[in-house]
């Protein structure tokens, strides 16, 4: 980083490169992903009676944008934990995110979805994890986990290349499942939030 500490100021090439780098982290992952299981979660998103979201932290923020834009599709959707998210049940989908595959309250949803019928899959880093295990589908997001401080995988603080990547691979098949779905722009729109 190039800031001079007595002025302390930071040089706008400073900001252009880290951004690079981040995109180039990005697409890297995206080169690096396995896209065979996203048949499987384009299917149970389709098929399911509802779906369910669930991560923690920033990934939680991700997969919340994930699921604004399925609710613009018309599919029936929740955030496991917002006060007005019923019960799951058989035929429903609970899709989860978890970098490492062992955040607690995440593995107790899956572990609970799993005890009623419904159809689990999970985004890790791991696929060695509890969370991998317990999932139908476990698809692998080659990101650093959050306390991988050596940068090997990412030279981004924590877990941000896994919680970025959450948030593009949720456009990425928003895309698919709006050119599947035919569904013009205008009626997508009629969806989106009034009362902001």
């Amino acid at each position: 980083m190039h800031l001079d500490h007595q002025q302390g100021v930071l040089h706008s090439t400073d900001i252009q490169g880290n951004l690079k780098q981040i995109l180039a982290e990005n697409y890297a992952l995206s080169e690096a992903l396995d896209y065979q299981d996203f048949g499987a979660l384009i299917k149970g998103i389709q098929q399911a009676k509802s779906i369910f979201l669930h991560a923690a932290g920033r990934s939680g923020y991700s997969m919340r944008s994930v699921a604004m834009r399925l609710m613009h599709l018309g599919f029936k959707v929740y955030f496991v934990g917002d006060t007005t998210t019923p019960a799951i049940q058989s035929k429903d989908l609970l899709w989860v995110a978890s970098g490492s595959g062992t955040t607690g309250s995440i593995v107790r949803a899956a572990e609970k979805a799993k005890s009623v019928g419904a159809n689990v899959i999970a985004m890790t880093t791991n696929p060695a994890s509890t969370l991998a295990g317990i999932s139908d589908t476990h698809i692998l997001l080659p990101a650093a986990e959050k306390e991988d401080h050596a940068g090997n995988k990412s030279k981004q603080y924590a877990g941000s290349l896994f919680e970025q990547a959450l948030l593009l691979i949720g456009d990425a098949i928003f895309m698919e499942l709006w050119k599947v779905g035919g569904c013009p722009a205008e009626t997508l729109w009629k969806r989106h939030a009034n009362m902001e």
